[in-house]
């Protein structure tokens, strides 16, 4: 998901929320409406594999939109199959409308180029980029120069509803073109994974499918290619090919089904009994990959306890451990990774024998690599990444094509929108001439003024980097200490959160929610300047600082009190976004990175460059998921219904990070333990949350306020957005937990049930709601508020 800053090569988070819908709503593969598509044809072309391709031209199920169908008048090789003579060509942006998809789910997209000289036109010159109507971008300046003859095709795993499909041509200059010859559109069976807490919605593109071991090409029973993987090995290794004709054995539960991958990738590897195997990949540069390295022992003659040592370009990233994974003999097993490319161009794996492993081998059976694909909005505040995740579960073979980078789509809404910037067939705005409507004109500043108060974006002042672009510490002439976010240039959608952040910003004035003091908006300069948040964000005081430095660094860890005050600012700021004037506001990205702390350590909610103005609208949904990976509302990505239910789902995940300091996702061996709102209410559950709570707070916390507060972390985590709670209550509920550190109330029996008596309490007081920025309570300030609220918990909730 791109723009992050990572000391390490590989970040090797396992798994997480991903494909949601892969879950929930897909029907089996035997039973799903697949298409094979023959472009520009009226002919059927059955291939020897028994896919039939379906020609287009007569069909009611596909519309090519302003294509114009071609056949080929050139001489291509004999065996050239007849799904390559012909072609729908689009010289304007266009789209291939899919009408009748019946299953919600996860799709293979499979989309076939073979250029080839028409009457009209040469293939050879197209120049295009190809997009979904889920604005994933998949292709970019794509061109096919084929000198061999054989079709270039592109695999890609995406989400679709049920309905329309649309995947849009665009060519790449106003004289270039886009063409293809076929499309298949395969969906995925509902047991390609059993994983129950995956959320997210990725757009990944396959770029190696590696038999290890395997000489030839073989296919699987969704017509994956696998390929040897001599080509790739680098000299100097003593590897030897192996192959078994024993059976396999059931794979471990939950089961995974033969679509994972054929038995034949698992019967062959590559084994070395000194030093190591290495292949070398070829990707592009600064790119983030899902890895799936598939293991299977055939090499063992009893069952063994080997240990193999796995590197990413020469650095030891991580250890498979035959005990510790339960990996029996003839036994599928998986290992994914997140692995970032750095500027080589390429990824080198290695794998070798560990010096603790008492079988003297080390073997791989496959190896898959995936782009996961960042040509689209991106959208982080902060300069670590928070989109990098992997999957792991010990013994089962389970799909994991995760992690993906949403964009931003800007949809008109009944109360106020935001507005698209560009309608889905008119090209992206020209940043350099299109002016920047409905914005405030007092907040303007001119860039000679940031340029002053940044030394000319002085790489010295560099504080952070996110998906908009860098983050610069900045002094204006008055004397004002300013974080300046400069757009990157490159960034083609950059736009639509450059105006969302100010029409938002302008609206909203309160103490807990971080201010704008101008923007510029001059040629291709978008920037943005906020008050100056001294302390950084909530996560460096959480985790991030434990993990950078060392153990004589001087900077503090918060307290509890500290951080109760800071979960109570952060809630107050969201609420008054979630009531305020014209329908409220959708933060859409609550994160401990984008709560900022001043020099007093108050709380400033911030980013607002994905919110959602005015009410949700409950007819209508949405085309892509917007968020961040382990902070997403399980609700939101089954029904794609944005409520503001969904931003305390993902305070509830906040509330865990305080309480636990560790990231929403981590590497573990252990399944339970990766994904932390899942791992907190296990132990929320079995009374003992006390086990996982960050060791530096040992003795701060007492039970009654440790109790309460986990209790509130698990309503903000319902499933269902109904039975959570608003963010006012939240909120007062946070007050009361601060009041138990304070005063030590005893617990009361029915404060072990689902009742809220503290909220029911609280709410019973009059106060304001906080709908203006000034925090007033009663006709008070916010201390006021705090004495009301500390004498009415003087003998505890009733």
């Amino acid at each position: 998901m791109a723009n992050f800053h990572l000391q390490a090569i590989l970040y090797p988070l396992f798994l997480i929320q991903f494909l949601a819908f892969l879950l929930l709503q897909s029907s089996t593969h035997g039973l799903a409406t697949n298409y094979f598509i023959n472009c520009g044809s009226e002919s059927s072309v059955r291939l020897d594999d028994g896919r039939e391709f379906v020609g287009d031209e007569n069909s009611d199920s596909f519309s090519p939109g302003s294509g114009v169908s071609i056949s080929n008048s050139s001489v291509l090789p004999q065996n050239t199959s007849l799904l390559y003579q012909t072609a729908i060509v689009y010289k304007k942006l266009s789209s291939y409308d899919l009408k009748n998809i019946a299953d919600s789910g996860t799709y293979i997209v499979r989309l076939h180029f073979l250029p080839f000289n028409s009457k009209t036109v040469n293939l050879s010159d197209a120049l295009f980029n190809v997009s979904t109507s889920s604005k994933f971008l998949l292709l970019s300046n794509f061109s096919v120069k084929n000198t061999t003859h054989l079709p270039v095709i592109k695999e890609f795993f995406l989400i679709m509803n049920s309905g329309k499909f649309s995947i849009y041509f665009i060519p790449a200059t106003k004289t270039s073109f886009a063409f293809v010859n076929a499309m298949e559109v395969i969906l995925l069976p509902q047991n390609f994974t059993m994983d129950e807490h995956v959320n997210a919605v990725p757009a990944l593109q396959t770029l190696y499918r590696i038999d290890v071991g395997q000489v030839g090409n073989i296919d699987d029973p969704l017509w994956k290619k696998w390929e040897g993987d001599d080509q790739y090995l680098l000299p100097g290794s003593s590897a030897k090919n192996f192959s078994s004709s024993s059976s396999l054995k059931l794979r471990q539960e939950p089961k995974a089904v033969e679509d994972m991958a054929p038995d034949l990738v698992y019967k062959t590897c590559k084994e070395v009994s000194t030093g190591n195997i290495t292949w070398r990949f070829y990707v592009q540069k600064q790119a983030t990959h899902l890895v799936r390295l598939h293991f299977c022992d055939i090499v063992s003659l009893s069952p063994g306890l080997w240990k193999i040592d796995l590197y990413i370009y020469t650095k030891l990233m991580q250890s498979i451990d035959s005990e510790k994974s339960y990996i029996s003999l003839a036994t599928p097993y998986i290992r994914d990774l997140v692995v970032q490319s750095d500027d080589s161009g390429y990824i080198n794996f290695s794998i070798g024998i560990n010096d603790e492993s008492s079988e003297k081998v080390a073997f791989l059976n496959g190896l898959e690599i995936l782009e996961i694909l960042t040509n689209t909005s991106i959208h982080q505040s902060s300069k670590h990444h928070d989109l990098v995740i992997g999957f792991s579960v010990g013994g089962a073979v389970l799909i994991s094509i995760l992690i993906a980078l949403f964009l931003f789509i800007v949809k008109r809404r009944k109360a106020k929108p935001v507005q698209a910037m560009h309608q889905k067939n008119e090209a992206p705005p020209d940043k350099s001439a299109c002016p920047v409507p409905n914005l405030n004109l007092k907040l303007k500043m001119p860039l000679s003024e940031i340029l002053a108060a940044t030394s000319t974006f002085d790489t010295k002042l560099l504080i952070g980097e996110g998906g908009f672009g860098k983050v610069y510490k900045g002094t204006l002439p008055n004397g004002t200490k300013v974080a300046v976010k400069r757009s990157n240039s490159s960034h083609g959608q950059g736009l639509p959160e450059f105006q969302t952040e100010v029409t938002v910003l302008s609206k909203i004035s309160h103490r807990h929610l971080v201010s704008l003091i101008g923007y510029c908006y001059e040629g291709s300069e978008m920037i943005l300047v906020y008050e100056f948040m001294e302390k950084g964000t909530l996560r460096d005081h959480l985790y991030i600082w434990k993990e950078n430095c060392k153990s004589e660094s001087t900077q503090p860890y918060l307290t509890w009190k500290q951080r109760l005050e800071i979960c109570i600012g952060a809630a107050k700021g969201l609420h008054y976004l979630h009531t305020g004037s014209d329908g409220g506001i959708i933060h859409r990205d609550v994160k401990s990175t984008n709560i900022l702390l001043d020099e007093h350590y108050v709380p400033k909610v911030a980013d607002f460059g994905l919110s959602q103005l005015g009410p949700p609208d409950p007819d209508h949904r949405g085309m892509s998921l917007i968020g961040s990976f382990g902070y997403l509302d399980p609700e939101y990505v089954r029904t794609l219904q944005l409520t503001d239910k969904s931003d305390v789902y993902s305070f509830g995940v906040v509330l865990l990070e305080v309480l636990c300091a560790r990231p929403p996702i981590v590497n573990s061996s252990k399944t339970e333990e990766i994904n932390l709102a899942d791992w907190g209410m296990f132990w929320q559950r079995e009374g003992q949350l006390e086990k996982i709570i960050d060791p530096s707070l040992a003795g701060q916390i007492n039970p009654s306020s440790l109790s309460k507060f986990g209790e509130i972390a698990e309503k903000c985590l319902k499933k269902e957005g109904a039975d959570r709670p608003t963010m006012n209550e939240v909120w007062w509920d946070l007050e009361y937990t601060l009041q138990l550190l304070q005063t030590a109330v005893p617990r009361e029996p029915y404060e072990d049930t689902t009742t809220d008596v503290s909220s029911n309490f609280l709410m019973s007081l009059s106060y304001n709601s906080c709908l203006s920025g000034d925090e007033s309570i009663v006709g008070g300030d916010e201390t006021d508020s705090k004495l009301v609220f500390s004498q009415s918990m003087t003998d505890g909730p009733r």
